[in-house]
């Protein structure tokens, strides 16, 4: 854990300026933060994007969607971060079968009173893996999305709060779509970030090699030596900072201008809508901040709008079938728009 010099209690007409308070406060919520980085990197190798997005995405209350083949390490991910975060953390596996009051909870006879209560389900954590998100049925689906958006869940009349911090890490398989619901335009554009975890490479592979061979046990992330570094206050803290991020009009511009210029691409039939411009001002400040810095750059605006847009595009019928990339569409774009200095 990254820690910051103890210092004597102030007297009160002593008291410091609130900005250098609030700037001791936003140094030991970053340093505590940046360890949660190191932490994770003891189990997990060669997913530095993806433990990236998931910070930026706890910064902003936001969401992930997990894009991977099997065995990547998705799930031994969203655990290793729970246990460097101190929270709790929960595994669902959707299937064709799992109904709303699956992940909600529902109202059961208590066996000792005889009378109804609510039992909490599976969304009553603080990150919950939602393995292959695009198996389950939409009203499921639905059930997931309103409580990401909603930060609570209704049952029988009744709204219940989710604890807080709240993240759902959704996940996809890429290459196998048979039985699938995918998720439609409206609910893709409901997640912050969508994050990629590729196949590590040759050298990170032989680490993974190594370290099993060592021993190590993916089922028990606490006796590779993870720690718990910072905790629920801390992301707290980190909210709150990010939200003194300065955006420039000049780098806003910037935003709506990459967001318009995807909306006029000849390749596509739907573009950034203004929720997806305003998802990518929000990482952008939590990504600033996450570098030390209180404002937002053009830098840091094109780092996170790849993570923050590709899955809000939709392709043209036409397009699709001569094999156009989405992604590439959304270069193609951001190189058109010219970089405020």
């Amino acid at each position: 854990m990254s820690e910051s010099i103890p210092t004597p209690a102030t007297p009160p007409e002593l008291d410091p300026d609130p900005a250098v308070r609030h700037d001791a406060a936003d140094q030991e919520a970053r340093e505590r933060l940046a360890a949660v980085r190191d932490e994770v990197a003891k189990v997990v190798v060669g997913q530095d994007a993806a433990v990236s997005g998931l910070l930026v995405a706890l910064l902003c209350g936001g969401h992930v969607l997990m894009e991977g083949v099997p065995g990547v390490a998705k799930t031994l991910l969203v655990r290793t971060l729970a246990a460097a975060l101190d929270v709790d953390t929960r595994r669902v596996q959707f299937t064709p079968d799992l109904m709303p009051g699956d992940i909600t909870g529902s109202m059961v006879i208590d066996p000792h009173q005889g009378e109804l209560t609510f039992r909490e389900g599976p969304l009553f954590t603080n990150l919950l893996l939602a393995d292959e998100i695009n198996r389950t049925p939409p009203k499921t689906q639905s059930a997931l999305l309103e409580a990401m958006e909603e930060g609570q869940v209704s049952v029988d009349g009744v709204s219940r709060p989710l604890p807080q911090p709240f993240l759902v890490a959704a996940t996809q398989n890429p290459v196998e779509y048979e039985g699938t619901y995918p998720l439609p335009e409206a609910q893709l554009d409901r997640f912050l970030l969508k994050v990629v975890l590729p196949v590590p490479g040759r050298d990170d592979e032989l680490e993974i090699l190594r370290r099993h061979a060592a021993g190590f046990d993916p089922r028990h992330v606490v006796g590779a030596g993870v720690r718990p570094v910072a905790g629920p206050a801390d992301v707290a803290a980190g909210r709150s900072a990010v939200r003194r991020v300065q955006v420039s009009a000049e780098v806003g511009g910037y935003i709506v201008d990459i967001a318009r210029a995807t909306r006029q691409s000849p390749s596509l039939s739907l573009g950034v809508s203004p929720r997806g411009a305003t998802a990518l001002m929000h990482a952008s400040r939590a990504w600033a901040w996450l570098n030390g810095r209180d404002f937002v750059t053009p830098d840091d605006v094109k780092a996170l709008a790849h993570a923050t847009l590709v899955h809000r595009l939709g392709l043209r019928p036409e397009a699709e079938l001569e094999g156009v990339d989405v992604a590439r569409v959304l270069s193609s774009a951001l190189g058109s728009v010219p970089v405020p200095r």
